[in-house]
């Protein structure tokens, strides 16, 4: 029970660490937008070049390191986002693990574009068992991936990897869709 309590404890701790981001009283955040305000630096550059995308990529980049660094089985913590170039196409955004050669992603394919184009959280507790599974590395063994909306349409998603096989319950599912829901308004596109 003590075990529950600690986890649930820490995605609530997690949540208020994220307001604080998106509110921009983070301190690493801030860092990372005065990097980002010279060469763009970072993992994910979402090709995004003013400085509302700079400052959205700082922002979502502090938030994969967050998660990365407070959920043990959290490997590959990444941001995919609708491509506004190309409709139904994903581009890799900031993220904290390994580097991945999957840096355009169309809907439906993957587990990233399945949960795009079923417009639905994907749970896959074993990524060896998945047919349409793109492999970024044999290290990892399973993924969740929780679309992010805005105005009714998925705008992006959250994409987690974990080097164990089955570690994701309901309880990462409402939390990172909780995340999602909190990070929506800084994902959703920018209307000049």
């Amino acid at each position: 029970m003590k075990d529950t309590l600690d986890i649930l404890e820490a995605r609530e701790r997690l949540e208020g660490r994220i307001r604080d981001i998106l509110r921009g009283v983070d301190e690493k955040a801030e860092e990372r937008e005065t990097e980002a305000r010279g060469e763009g630096e970072g993992n994910g550059d979402s090709g995004g070049g003013g400085r509302k995308e700079r400052e959205r990529d700082s922002k979502l980049l502090r938030i994969c390191e967050l998660l990365n660094e407070h959920v043990p089985y959290y490997d590959w913590v990444g941001f995919y986002l609708i491509d506004p170039e190309k409709e139904g196409e994903l581009i890799l955004g900031p993220y904290v693990g390994e580097p991945t050669d999957h840096t355009n992603i169309s809907f439906g394919q993957g587990i990233c574009g399945q949960a795009a184009e079923r417009e639905e959280t994907f749970v896959v507790q074993d990524v060896n068992q998945q047919d349409n599974y793109l492999s970024c590395s044999i290290k990892v063994k399973s993924e969740i991936v929780v679309p992010i909306f805005s105005g009714g349409k998925v705008v992006g998603e959250i994409d987690i990897d974990s080097h164990i096989i089955g570690p994701f319950t309901e309880k990462d599912s409402e939390f990172l869709e909780k995340v999602a829901v909190m990070v929506a308004p800084l994902v959703a596109p920018q209307r000049e």
